[in-house]
């Protein structure tokens, strides 16, 4: 990944030299005395556009643009993942995975998902990458320190060489020791993208090229022994890496790269306000392949008897390739109507197949080395305002191959001036279990199955309302009914991680409610979950109640040279059986003999923007010392202590 940063870099060099900025003239450059009236190279004749006009467009179409103020989102942003965290419980160490607090059913789909999902909070997937238009070149760095000899970096790099077509390029990588034995983590992302349009505005063409690798060594979690220095508060197991952990020569790797094209035609074309509908034919192409692998120096007896007792690698392919013809018609008031059909080819699996006696009676069984096939199917999508209703749809249906599902999402919204935006959504999504619960196969002989004879689809069932309103307060409530969950917990035979199918439906309800309330220069950010869990209880856990509140002063200085923003957050969740994880899978199990939470979380942070520039400095969980050791991510795996970073983002526009 390497590479990938120096090719970014020397990109950014060379546009710097070859690009002549698309900017606006200053009209009273050219008269004497103004300033920079006499600059030999004419840049100071311009002046930067308004940073509104560096626009930032999701492949949904949803259009913002680059935002350099500071704000406690912006706070809350400052991350690994460079998303708000409030549901997730991160790792002691940058770049680990994440537990997870609050779960969110917004996203469908008729396929299974890939392995190793504990792996995929920092993969990028389609709707992570944008797309841009801007009239100067814009370049935005991200800084961060990690946990002992390493650092985090995010550089961006986007360009117009005409208002048609904009080109992107940008590597995040990350490597960090961490501060528990074979705790290293090396992560690297690298997006490349591009859109353009032709002069009469019928060809319309996004793509993106991506490749993703994500390598964390693992050493399953603290022994027991080790658990109880870490509780006592003993000074001299302060040094975190002198607590044993289970094994330190195992990591795992999860490596991906993908090609996306979604490009459109415009038959008719609506060419003024007399016009009011248009026609175009549209192609969607995706192609992904992706590997897990699990190796370590020599077999653990952490999980089991294995076939191998030496040196092994446990590798899983995933290679899936999506193609989608589609039709959509546009008027002022039918609005956006699309009618597609896909074909999805999926090759999962391994190199060999598996022919053991699982249960030592003389009983041979055979697992499969392949999941390999053909999926057709049909869907649309529908988008209007009418009456002042916002309301969109979408429906995909399996037609022909060996996975069935569907899937169902319809919403819509209205704003009312008095109150704010209300909101509703129902969805309904039937699709095979993910892969990895389907077939696996590893060195540990535990963990081999093959389920996908005998595993029904999940179902998942979501009804969700909110309001967003600036007067009262931002607040959503979802109620979801999960029948034929897939999960992994512990057998109760052997005490090893497998898969299971719920045969009881899941009930699950979550409210959130968000409010920020302001007294002069001082402020409170507050945000509380409540939520409820029914029917087979024993299978998915989570917190009764989450909350997080941010108290802090925001103010410029140094006459208005500088924004300074500065306070405390303070995360709490109730106790309750929380997830464990599992390095072989990269999965998180359902676990019920050990509650853990119910510590406050207290971070201290100053915040500074100058210009383009927001530099970030924090203080976490300082109450580490005070609270007592008691504060974990996962059974066995201690969240992480008091510490210093800092780091920062800037923009510039060339």
């Amino acid at each position: 990944m390497r590479a990938y940063l120096f090719l970014l870099l020397f990109v950014m060099s060379l546009a710097t030299l070859a690009q002549n900025p698309i900017l606006q003239r200053n009209p009273q450059s050219g008269s004497r005395g103004q300033t920079g009236a006499t600059s030999n190279n004419n840049v100071a004749d311009f002046v930067r556009p308004p940073v509104e006009d560096y626009k930032i467009i999701s492949i949904a179409n949803d259009t913002t643009h680059v935002d350099t103020t500071q704000s406690i989102q912006k706070e809350y942003r400052f991350n690994y993942l460079r998303k708000d965290r409030y549901r997730l419980l991160p790792f002691a160490n940058t770049g680990q995975t994440n537990n997870t607090l609050v779960y969110e059913f917004d996203k469908i789909s008729t396929m299974p998902l890939s392995p190793a999902q504990a792996r995929h909070f920092n993969y990028m997937g389609v709707d992570d990458i944008n797309y841009y238009h801007v009239p100067t070149p814009l370049t935005e760095l991200y800084f961060r320190s990690a946990f002992q000899q390493g650092q985090q970096l995010d550089a961006f790099f986007t360009m117009n060489t005409n208002p048609r077509l904009n080109f992107s390029i940008a590597y995040k990588g990350v490597r960090s020791l961490g501060t528990y034995q074979n705790a290293l983590t090396s992560t690297g992302n690298f997006r490349s993208a591009f859109s353009y349009r032709t002069k009469n505005d019928r060809y319309h063409i996004r793509a993106h090229w991506v490749a993703q690798d994500l390598l964390n060594q693992e050493n399953g979690g603290l022994q027991d022994q080790a658990l109880e220095q870490f509780r006592s508060g003993d000074d001299q197991f302060d040094d975190r890496s002198r607590l044993l952990v289970q094994f330190q020569d195992a990591e795992n790797i999860l490596d991906g790269t993908r090609v996306y094209v979604n490009h459109y035609y415009n038959l008719i074309q609506q060419k003024d306000s007399i016009s009011d509908y248009s026609l175009s034919v549209g192609h969607v192409f995706n192609s992904e392949n992706k590997f897990y692998e699990y190796r370590q120096s020599a077999a653990s007896s952490f999980f089991g008897d294995a076939f191998d007792s030496g040196s092994f690698r446990d590798r899983t392919d995933h290679e899936e390739t999506y193609n989608e013809l589609n039709v959509s018609y546009r008027s002022k008031t039918l609005g956006q109507l699309t009618f597609q059909a896909n074909t999805t080819h999926y090759d999962y699996g391994y190199k060999s197949v598996l022919i053991q006696d699982a249960n030592n009676d003389g009983i041979t069984e055979r697992i499969p080395n392949r999941l390999i096939g053909d999926i057709f199917g049909v869907g649309g999508r529908y988008q209007n305002t009418l009456g002042g209703f916002d309301i969109s749809g979408e429906a995909q249906v399996n037609i022909a191959g060996d996975f069935d599902g569907y899937s169902f999402k319809g919403e819509a919204g209205y704003t009312v001036a008095t109150l704010g935006r209300l909101h509703g959504r129902i969805q309904s999504n039937s699709s095979a279990p993910n892969y990895n619960h389907l077939l696996f196969q590893s060195n540990y002989i535990n963990y081999n199955w093959h389920n996908a004879p005998t595993y029904k689809n999940v179902n998942t069932n979501t009804l969700s309302f909110g309001l967003k309103s600036e007067k009262l307060l931002n607040a959503e409530v979802a109620i979801n009914t999960i029948d034929n969950l897939a999960y992994f917990a512990k057998s109760p035979i052997d005490s090893l991680v497998t898969s299971f199918q719920s045969q009881a439906a899941v009930n699950y309800l979550s409210v959130t409610a968000q409010r920020e309330f302001r007294y002069g220069k001082f402020a409170l950010n507050a945000a509380v979950t409540y939520q409820n869990v029914g029917g087979a209880t024993e299978v998915f856990n989570v917190p009764q109640l989450l909350t997080r509140n941010s108290i802090y002063f925001a103010d410029r200085i140094f006459k208005n040279a500088l924004f300074l923003q500065t306070g405390f957050n303070v995360t709490y969740f109730t106790k309750y059986n929380m997830n464990g994880y599992d390095p072989v899978l990269a999965e998180f199990f359902v676990q019920n003999d050990e509650e853990l939470g119910g510590f406050p979380l207290l971070d201290f942070f100053i915040n500074v923007k100058v210009r383009q520039t927001r530099i970030f400095l924090k203080a976490e969980h300082f109450n580490s010392k005070i609270t007592g050791n008691d504060f974990f991510s996962a059974p066995g795996y201690p969240y992480r202590d008091f510490n210093v970073r800092f780091g920062l983002v800037w923009n510039f526009f060339l």
